[in-house]
Parts: C-alpha cells; structure tokens; sequence
C-alpha cells in the first residue's frame, strides 16, 4: 500500500513539474521531499527499487556506447586533472568556512568532486546524444571518475575490491557465451529478462561481489555486447522497465532525510560551487582541443553533484570523521544540484547558441581534435542525416538512381559498418551549429533528415535555413503533432516513418500481381 502511494505520488508531481516544462525527475525528488515532511521514510524494497533501476539504466547506456573510444587523451586528462583540482580547491573553502578538519574537508571535496553518472545519462539519452562527440566525452570522464571513485573506496577499507576482481579480466573471455545467448535468445519475453540478468546479475551484483562498483559493472557488460545487432532492440525492450525502476532512485534521494534552514544554507553555498566546477570543465576541455560547442554540451553533462558523494559522506559519518548533518547537507545538495542542472538540458542548444560567439573565442584552433571538426562533402548534391534503417535504404535507391549522396552520421559503429559495404558516410555532429556554419553548400541540392530525434531534425532544419540554404530539406517523423515544429524549423516535406512504408509495401504487392498476371503461384 505505501510503495502505491510512493509511485502515484511521484506520478503526480512528476506530471506537474512536466506540465511547467521541466523534466519529470525534478517531480520525482520533490515527491520525496514532500513524503519525507509527512514523517514517511524509505525501506528496503524501495531503496532496491532505485538501485535495480540505476544499474539497468547504465546497463543500456553500455550498450550504446564503443568503449574502445572511450579512454583518449581528452577523456582521461581532463577528467583526472578536474578531480584534484576541485577536491583541493573544495577542501580548503569547506575547511575555511566550515571550520572542518582538513581531512574532513578533503573528503566532503572528494564527495562533490565527482559528476551523477545517472543524471547525464538519462539526460543524454533522453536527447538521443550517448553517441555524438559530446556525449561519449562526457560518459567516458564519468568511467574515469567511477574508477577512481573504486580507489578511493578501496582506500577508506569499507569497500575494498576482492582478490576475485582480477577474474573480471576474464569477462572478454565469455563475451562470446552472451553472444550467442543473445542470438539465439529470440526478440519476446525471453529478451527483457536475459537483459536484467546481465545488467543487475552479471554486471551490477557480480562485480558488487568481488568489492567493485555494480554500477560501473552494469555500465562495461552493456559496452560488451554493444556491438551486436540486437543491442539496440535489447535498450529499446529495457527502456520502460528502467523508466519505472528509476522513480525509486529519485524518491530515495528526497527521502533521505528533512533538512533545517541552516542545513539548507550549507547547501545552497555548495551548490553555488557548481558554477566553478562548470567553468573547470569547460576551460580543460577546451585545453585538450574541443571546439566550444563540444566542451559546453560536455560541461552541462558533468556539471550536477553525484549520488556517489552519499555513499563517500556516509562511511565518513559512520567512521565518526563527519558528524550525521553532513549527510542530511549533502543529500539535499546532490538533489538540488538535480533541480538546478535539468532545465539547463533542457535548453542546452538555445543556451550554447545566445553564448556562441562569446563562447568560440576561447577555442585553440592550433590544437583542433580531428574527431570535432566538419568534414567536406565534396562533390555530393544530396545529404542524407541520419544513416539507421531509413537513412540507409534511402541512400542506397539514391545511389541506385545515379544521384551524388552522401551520408552523416555520429555513430562510429555505424560508419564502422556503411564503409564496409562501401557506402560513402561520414561522421559529423548534425545538431552542432558550428558544422552547418563551416560546410560547403555549394553543390547541395537536397537535405534529408532521417534523425531519430524530433529536436535534432528541428535543429538541423534551423541551422540550415538560418545559414542562407534555398534547398529542398525533407524529414521524417513518427507522431503527427511533430508536423508543424518540423515544418516551422524550414522542412519543405514530411514523411511518415510507418505510412510511408506502408505504401511502399503496398505498391509492391500491386506491382507484383500485375507482373505475374493476378497469379500468385506463378513465383513458385
């Protein structure tokens, strides 16, 4: 009865905050705040709740991502080099104006040093940039930190990884075993639970058993098994189960405790730190060669304190090092650096494009990384965004045609696969401003927009017509209330996803009953 009440509760807030323009997640915590001042408390089934819904969330972003592309120079520098500066530079404030001890302080740092690995996920996810250069810059500065958050774990005794770790090596060994359980598994039922299994058996409680992080080990058994074909089917059959499950998390963040007005004043000066953590990521990402646009998007990602710093705080308080506020402190803090950061992805690119050109004056073009720039397109007249199942058949009747075409795309797997089969695709970030700007549109004729994502199609529409393209753009789209934001951003052609394939199949069928003469069993 109360965990029904829990999740209408949650419902109703969450519907109310949505209804205002802000994601649903900041319904969710004040859902937990609100039962907390009811004198409710969490318990177990729904601290379970979140984890479960934590791990299968990683768990599908694993199975988007290359991990290979992963650890580079402008991932783990920057990533290592902001933790010691935001752990030493935190520490000496909250020493100064707390009045800690410096090891007190150094810890409390660490705790805000690191970014919610669940928050930028979702976020991403939610604006379909796990695979865009931003999006796997900022996923793999939240591996590094996860890595050293398993350090500094192992370092205070509590969670110390176990000699059994160095077995985990041996996962790559029976990457085949899941494999061809996978191929064989079929597309129903049995493909939802063998996906929990993996994401909370495999990686979130077997890595949990040898003293590692569970949801790092959700996180590297998606990254696994993302190069197979099913992989996207496998996130898509997952993502209402980890939809629901994460209630549980952002109920618990709430219900951790009810702060006092100087709880809340501590929290409020911490979470004005945020601002500086933002600045730290963006100048460093910069450093290592990321065009503004790609360090800004990257920044938003990573700029909100984790939930990790809970679990850090809370062996300090139950060593005696801190006393039990600081717990009550940095909840609501984690929580409210939550409610700040969401609107802020919400409106990332209307924020990066009132702030670009103030922004782009701090790129260093000298150190330009090769993976962030816009790519020529030669000699092709038609341009085709979006190179998955759409993308791809329409490129190949394009070719079939004798048109000039040419294919983007932000997926490595994917180019990966196009020029294996000699299709001319190139990668390109189709939502960043900066690549619209910079490309030749001499010779275009036509843009297609095959985009998953409404807001990237609406985007790229924009972009192009505000760089003065007089062109045909044509669009996909799967719901009917995307007709008229699609056609407004300066779409001159709308297509269905499902009717136009429709037609297609019907006129192939007509086709061919007039070519056997109305006599089906002609083909056999």
């Amino acid at each position: 009865m109360v965990f029904t009440v829990w999740i209408a509760g949650a419902f109703l807030l969450g519907l109310a905050v949505s209804r205002a323009g802000l994601p649903p997640l900041i319904g969710f915590l004040l859902a937990g705040f609100v039962f907390r001042a009811l004198g409710v408390e969490s318990d177990e089934m729904l601290r379970l709740f979140g984890e479960f819904g934590v791990m299968i969330l990683l768990f599908t972003v694993g199975l988007k991502l290359r991990l290979a592309s992963l650890f580079r120079t402008e991932v783990i520098w920057p990533a290592v080099l902001h933790f010691a500066i935001t752990v030493l530079l935190s520490a000496l404030l909250i020493h100064e104006f707390a009045g800690l001890s410096l090891l007190a302080a150094v810890t409390l740092g660490a705790s805000f040093a690191f970014s919610s690995t669940v928050i930028a996920a979702k976020m991403l996810e939610a604006r379909k940039e796990l695979r865009a250069f931003h999006g796997r810059v900022a996923i793999g500065v939240l591996i590094v930190q996860d890595l050293l958050a398993v350090t500094i774990l192992a370092l205070v005794g509590d969670h110390s990884p176990s000699p059994w770790a160095i077995g985990l090596l041996g996962l790559f060994l029976v990457r085949p075993v899941f494999i061809a359980i996978l191929d064989r598994i079929g597309h129903g039922d049995l493909l939802v639970i063998y996906g929990v299994v993996l994401a909370l058996a495999v990686g979130g409680y077997g890595f949990e058993f040898v003293g590692l992080n569970p949801e790092l080990g959700a996180l590297l058994i998606g990254g696994l098994i993302g190069e197979h074909p099913k992989a996207k089917e496998l996130g898509d059959v997952l993502w209402g189960v980890k939809e629901f499950l994460l209630v549980g998390f952002f109920l618990n963040i709430g219900l951790t405790a009810l702060p006092t007005p100087e709880m809340l004043l501590y929290a409020a000066g911490l979470l004005l730190l945020l601002s500086l953590k933002a600045l730290l990521f963006f100048w460093l990402l910069l450093g290592f060669g990321l065009r503004a646009r790609t360090a800004f998007m990257s920044t938003l990602s990573l700029v909100s304190y984790s939930e990790f710093g809970l679990i850090l705080v809370q062996g300090a308080v139950s060593s005696g090092l801190l006393a039990t506020d600081w717990l009550v402190i940095t909840a609501l803090t984690v929580a409210l650096s939550f409610v700040a950061v969401a609107p802020l992805h919400r409106y990332a690119q209307q924020l990066y494009e009132r702030f670009r050109q103030r922004l782009e004056r701090f790129e260093r073009h000298e150190r330009a990384h090769p993976d962030d720039q816009p790519v020529s397109l030669g000699d092709a007249e038609i341009i085709i965004v979006g190179m998955g199942r759409i993308g791809t058949a329409a490129y190949d009747h394009l070719q079939e045609l004798g048109e000039a075409v040419v294919g983007l795309e932000n997926d490595p797997g994917k180019l990966v696969r196009h020029k294996d089969t000699d299709r001319r695709v190139s990668f390109a970030d189709a939502e960043d401003p900066g690549f619209w700007h910079r490309l030749d549109l001499s010779k275009v004729r036509a843009v297609m927009l095959a985009l998953p994502d409404v807001e990237a199609k609406i985007i790229a529409a924009e972009q192009l017509r505000h760089r003065g393209f007089r062109g045909l753009i044509t669009a996909t789209h799967i719901y009917q209330d995307e007709i008229s934001r699609i056609r407004q951003a300066g779409c001159d052609a709308i297509y269905s996803n499902f009717s136009e394939a429709g037609i297609g199949f019907a006129s192939d069928t007509v086709g061919q009953l007039h070519r056997d003469g109305g006599d089906a069993r002609q083909r056999t």
